[in-house]
């Protein structure tokens, strides 16, 4: 077993150099996911209200943090590895001896990285553009959160290269899935299209994990509501996993 171990280990480095680069030669995706969600930082600046239209200070930077990880996942992760299969990358590892569970936890674990480097840049300008202080503990729960909403929408980017093949329509879907769940980030809360998609939006894949962020950052409001929403969150992981795994295909043959 500890043989095994070792050999799965000596696969996962030279893989995860490679990934890291893909990483950060996918430009798009990078801007995206760090300029968007500082872009919501700056626009809803509460120095002189205290108060945004859209809800509280802390709504605000868990927001913009749900943001950044959800184009990182699905417009980021989700197109890179539909693109990687139809160009034939995942065929030529497969015939490496470094196992299929190497490869995909490899590009998972860069995933996890670039969330959690996002969350940092964000909740650091968020807490200071809104003149908030968190404390040690705080910042490493929304360390840990940030991985539990980057596992959700990293399962749903799975479900995507799991369901199509074409790199091109996951590009499409992938981008029209982003705007509707940030739209359901944005609006749903806010009430400005009736109750009933404010109470839908509520227990969306966006709507649960702001609910985690917020009791996180503030600890006291940690209730039944947030406790149901951690468990969604975690209903969602397994139902997309299990959907990416099951129909993803490793080239694009039919």
């Amino acid at each position: 077993m500890n043989n095994i171990s070792a050999k799965s280990l000596r696969y996962l480095t030279p893989l995860l150099k490679a990934d890291f680069l893909v990483l950060l030669k996918n430009k798009r995706s990078l801007f995206i996911s760090i300029i968007t969600p500082l872009y919501i930082i700056f626009i809803t600046d509460t120095k002189r209200s205290g108060q945004s239209k859209l809800g509280s200070a802390v709504f605000l930077i868990t927001l913009a943090i749900t943001t950044g990880l959800l184009a990182t996942s699905i417009t980021g992760y989700a197109l890179t590895v539909a693109r990687d299969r139809e160009r034939g990358v995942f065929q030529r590892l497969r015939v490496t001896p470094a196992p299929t569970w190497i490869i995909m936890s490899s590009r998972l674990l860069i995933q996890v990285l670039a969330n959690l480097i996002i969350t940092i840049i964000v909740l650091i300008i968020g807490s200071r553009v809104h003149h908030l202080s968190f404390s040690a503990s705080e910042y490493i729960w929304t360390l840990l959160v940030a991985i539990l909403a980057g596992a959700v929408f990293l399962s749903i980017g799975q479900a995507l290269v799991g369901l199509i093949k074409s790199a091109t329509t996951v590009n499409a879907v992938g981008s029209l899935t982003y705007v509707a769940l940030l739209l359901s980030g944005l609006l749903g809360p806010s009430g400005v299209l009736g109750t009933t998609f404010q109470n839908i939006s509520k227990w969306t894949p966006v709507g649960v994990i702001i609910t985690v962020f917020q009791s996180t950052l503030h600890q006291t409001v940690w209730n039944g509501h947030a406790w149901l929403s951690l468990l969604t969150c975690f209903g969602y992981i397994i139902f997309f996993t299990s959907i990416g795994i099951i129909w993803f295909q490793w080239d694009t043959g039919n």
